[in-house]
């Protein structure tokens, strides 16, 4: 072993989110190779590893880096646009006259710098992996390699599809199936740690059931799993029920698509018969309760799902980077909904910090969002200072009440320093910013 290889991330409050050992006071972290060779005290790893580099995190948290299982990258230039259409009135509207016009006018440059920015931000805020669902139907080929490069330039571990979809016509979705196909691929010729495909679907009411089974035969070939909207809104179930007979959930189920490599988001609007078909597949229900609250599509039922063994894990859907702020909604979002003050005190942060991490660690073959020897080194540090004593058992009520994402100073995804002391090394925000600003304006020219 070579001590000059070691990095030393100590002198801090370290939360492991492993269950055996949950917190050690003035903890550390040794990172050797990208992964966490050990965990221990700072004394006794610096007496272990006297010549290794150490970072000092000045009493503040050190922590496994935030997953976001469900993101929209390209949402980015939405930000502040606004709409030439009158204002949507249900959810349907909001996809007509605003993503599904956005989606449209995105070229590649847009496509890459959208990314890069939201990736920024999703580094700066403390998340290391996320799983993204792309859409451009008018810059499709090599969508997915230009988010790949953002992730590469910026450090941040992700997991890429391109949404298939029949609303844009036959040819459209014979090059976002292709761009599947051709990412998927190079994914496996090319093993990386930082990056990981998906087979990407808009949601069944776009969907036929020709092209589902073609994505679903290619997907086998690939041997891939899929990542789609599912029950987002009333109006999924209504058609579903109109033109096949059967609800979301079953007909994915009939068509191949459920299983454990399976991202289902949403399951908003779910019966308890859908629910038995997504535990017993064991397909992955991303929770987004700020997207649902925002497009008031209702509120999902995954404290049911998760009393009845579903794996629910939490994303942002593109509303926000900073998973922080979902852990708090969602805890509010099913208090209000049950009118139950007590609801939803563990579900939400074991779907951020265990069903999130399960669901990470299976797509990238490597645990991810524990602090334990062998597993990628993904580590934050948080600047909190708590005001109540931190033990063990109190964790979550620290995080939920005294964090958010602006509190993170430091970031780093497999070893790599992506962020420290609020800088990003090697990347130029305002220049960023400001051709992000340039190409936004064209975009909402287009739009």
């Amino acid at each position: 072993m070579q001590a000059s290889s070691i990095l030393l991330v100590g002198n801090g409050q370290l939360i492991t989110h492993d269950h055996r050992l949950p917190l050690v006071d003035n903890g550390c972290v040794a990172i050797r190779d990208g992964l966490i060779a050990a965990i221990g005290t700072t004394a006794a790893l610096r007496e272990s590893y006297p010549a290794a580099q150490f970072l000092d995190a000045r009493g503040r948290l050190i922590m496994p880096g935030l997953i976001n299982t469900h993101m929209h990258l390209y949402s980015t230039f939405a930000r502040g646009m606004a709409l030439k259409d009158d204002a949507p009135g249900n959810f349907v509207e909001i996809l007509e006259r605003l993503w599904w016009r956005l989606d449209k006018v995105l070229t590649l440059e847009d496509v890459y710098l959208s990314a890069l920015v939201a990736m920024i931000d999703c580094i700066k805020n403390g998340t290391t992996t996320i799983f993204d669902h792309h859409s451009s139907p008018g810059a499709i080929a090599g969508s997915l390699f230009r988010i790949a490069e953002a992730a590469h330039r910026t450090g941040l571990r992700s997991c890429l599809c391109y949404e298939v979809t029949d609303r844009d016509g036959t040819e459209v979705a014979d090059q976002s199936i292709e761009e599947n196909r051709e990412f998927l691929e190079s994914c496996k010729r090319s093993p990386d740690d930082l990056l990981r495909g998906l087979f990407g679907l808009h949601a069944s009411f776009t969907l036929s059931d020709h092209t589902l089974a073609r994505c679903t035969r290619l997907a086998a070939e690939l041997d891939a799993g899929f990542h789609v909207h599912v029950a987002e809104a009333e109006s999924d179930v209504i058609q579903c029920q109109r033109e096949h007979g059967k609800r979301v959930v079953e007909r994915l189920h009939d068509l191949g698509i459920l299983g454990p490599r399976t991202i289902a988001a949403h399951c908003v609007h779910v019966d308890d018969r859908e629910i038995d078909l997504l535990q017993s597949s064991k397909s992955n229900v991303i929770h987004n309760p700020e997207s649902n609250m925002g497009n008031a599509v209702g509120c999902a039922p995954v404290l049911k799902m998760v009393s009845r063994g579903v794996r629910v894990g939490l994303g942002s859907d593109g509303y926000t980077c900073d998973m922080f702020e979902s852990l708090k909604v969602a805890n509010l979002i099913h208090k209000h909904q049950s009118g139950q003050p007590g609801a939803a005190w563990a579900e939400p942060p074991a779907m951020l910090f265990g069903q999130n991490a399960a669901i990470a660690s299976a797509c990238f073959t490597r645990t991810i969002g524990q602090l334990i020897p062998g597993a990628f080194a993904d580590i934050i540090v948080v600047d909190y200072d708590p005001p109540t004593p931190l033990t063990a058992s109190n964790i979550n009520g620290h995080i939920l009440f005294g964090v958010s994402g602006r509190a993170v100073q430091t970031t780093i995804v497999g070893g790599r320093i992506v962020m420290l002391d609020r800088k990003l090394p090697g990347i130029d925000e305002d220049e960023i910013m400001a051709k992000a600003r340039v190409s936004a304006t064209k975009l909402w020219q287009r739009f």
